[in-house]
């Protein structure tokens, strides 16, 4: 669920975003995101004023950004030889895109916090020993081979490591607005998801503790001994 490389992901939504940058590409999308049903080219071209050229043009652009979905229907409502080919149509994407400086990860607090509640009201278990259960497995599935380094991982993630008379500062917290109202109960989570990634990772060389600091995240990683 979360083991997507967030760096790629980031990269494809600023692009995507950037795409809406054009006016006449904006307007494209806006028009056949207001549509109930599936768009032709012809049918947008017309609908906006614009040669049908420029507005397949636009569209596929639109379409190899992920911003908008292309099905093929038949309009004629034949179907069979005869029928003729099947219309190329466009509708917009189902797929979600943001982009947040710095850098943050709020959809990843808030599925370890509503597995958490619901984990808990099946067992019985505490809501905060869930979560923290929770966090590390998922910082476990994060940090497993392949991942590179603890350095790499908590780049890719957000945190902006920073080394530190050989400890390793995180500079940013992807779960800020939370941990502002919410410390305790986000600051633990946070340091059971980098236990976790560390474990997955099988770095013995650090070790996660609380070191609330303002300006930097409430976790840091500590060499061991």
């Amino acid at each position: 669920m979360f083991v997507d490389d967030p760096k790629e992901v980031r990269d494809a939504d600023v692009s995507a975003i950037a795409a809406l940058d054009e006016p006449t590409r904006r307007r494209l999308y806006d028009h056949v995101a207001r549509q109930p049903c599936p768009v032709s080219r012809d049918e947008a071209a017309a609908a906006l004023g614009l040669a049908r050229q420029t507005a397949a043009f636009h569209l596929d652009r639109l379409a190899e950004e992920s911003l908008l979905d292309v099905v093929y229907e038949r309009r004629t409502g034949r179907a069979g030889p005869g029928a003729g080919r099947p219309a190329k149509l466009y509708r917009r994407s189902a797929k979600q895109f943001a982009v947040s400086l710095p850098d943050r990860r709020y959809e990843l607090a808030g599925r370890l916090l509503a597995q958490s509640v619901e984990g808990s009201g099946a067992t019985g278990e505490p809501v905060q020993e869930v979560l923290h259960r929770k966090a590390e497995e998922l910082g476990t599935v994060l940090g497993e081979p392949g991942g590179g380094s603890v350095f790499d991982l908590l780049e890719r993630y957000g945190f902006e490591p920073q080394h530190e008379e050989g400890a390793i500062v995180l500079g940013n917290c992807p779960f800020h607005a939370l941990a502002r109202e919410y410390t305790q109960t986000v600051c633990a989570m946070n340091l059971h998801l980098l236990r976790g990634a560390l474990h997955g990772l099988g770095e013995r060389g650090y070790t996660a503790r609380l070191s609330p600091n303002p300006g930097r995240c409430c976790v840091r990683l500590e060499p061991v001994a």
